[in-house]
């Protein structure tokens, strides 16, 4: 078990420390059920309320709370708690699971594919001819990398995943568990003799560095092209992208959100969960869109849409405010 004190985990974050804790600190833990030896997070001024019932030892705090730790209990104030959160997590991470070699003997590699210094591929995986791990990355078992596709360095690739032809992966990516990267695109045409003719989808997909993508989600290969996922993208689980869309930078999609073909987003986009956006559509750097909303046009860089269709925030809250209302109206 790792333990800490409260003055070495102040070390890592740079904070101040307000009140006193002898003990050690032996795990992380959310602030209703944490106890004395535990560390906890006030990251907004709303859950100060609940330090008065909590039994945590320790809590990292912003440092305009507006509270004190009490007897025998500590604050360390930082500026940002749900950054300093991420740094004590790390602290307390359990190791990955073990590799007992770097290469498992029964993973099927090509022998033009080529393992760089530090890889390790586990049990079951399949690295099709001139695939090409790079240095240090995690091939985690029964994971399917087909012809001429890349991995970047100090990339993990969770079990179950597939990659398939020429297509490539950046650098720090994390692509958890039965995603697929470069499934066919969903285009299909009708045709008088033959019913739905399959349009092929010959393109590929490009991911950037320090992308992560979630369990379950699909970002299908462009049907000329390229599908493309910038720097710094993080895409939650059961996400579907689909073909020739483009993602800036630092772009954020939630559960169960989707986006048709080609579609664009500019930098800094959010994509609240079970957001849908039509194909064609541009979304400009920086836009939100709320969670459930159907977006069917271009939003402007910097816009915040809610509903379904989607329409500007306020709009939609004024929306929604008349409606009940009326309501309440009809009731009397």
């Amino acid at each position: 078990m790792k333990t800490y004190s409260i003055e070495e985990i102040n070390d890592i974050l740079n904070g101040t420390i307000v009140g006193q804790v002898l003990h050690k600190i032996t795990a992380p833990e959310q602030l209703e059920v944490a106890t004395e030896h535990e560390i906890s997070f006030i990251g907004n001024k709303k859950y100060e309320k609940l330090w008065l019932t909590s039994k945590a030892g320790v809590a990292v705090v912003n440092e305009d709370i507006s509270i004190e730790p009490g007897e025998n209990r500590a604050f360390i104030k930082v500026k940002n708690a749900d950054l300093a959160m991420s740094q004590i997590l790390t602290l307390f991470a359990p190791p990955t699971p073990v590799f007992q070699v770097d290469i498992h003997p029964t993973a099927v590699i090509d022998a033009t594919a080529t393992v760089c210094n530090g890889a390790r591929i586990g049990a079951s995986c399949y690295l099709g001819p001139n695939v090409i791990i790079g240095d240090n990355s995690t091939i985690y078992p029964n994971v399917t990398i087909l012809d001429e596709s890349t991995v970047g360095k100090n990339t993990v690739i969770w079990s179950v995943t597939v990659v398939r032809e020429r297509c490539h992966i950046g650098n720090d990516c994390i692509i958890h568990p039965n995603a697929t990267i470069g499934a066919d695109g969903f285009g299909f045409r009708p045709d008088p003799q033959r019913g739905l003719v399959k349009i092929p989808q010959i393109g590929n997909v490009i991911i950037g560095n320090s992308v992560e993508i979630g369990a379950n989600s699909c970002v299908d290969r462009g049907k000329f092209s390229s599908t493309v996922l910038g720097d710094g993208c993080k895409i939650d689980n059961l996400v579907q992208i689909g073909h020739n869309s483009k993602l800036g930078r630092f772009c954020i999609m939630a559960g169960n959100s989707g986006l048709a073909g080609s579609v664009t987003l500019g930098d800094g986009v959010i994509i609240g969960g079970s957001a849908s956006i039509k194909d064609h559509t541009t979304i400009g750097s920086g836009a939100i869109v709320g969670a459930g909303s159907g977006v069917t046009g271009d939003i402007a860089a910097g816009k915040t849409m809610l509903g379904y269709p989607a329409v500007e925030a306020r709009d939609a809250l004024k929306q929604w405010a008349i409606l009940k209302r009326l309501v309440n109206e009809s009731k009397k």
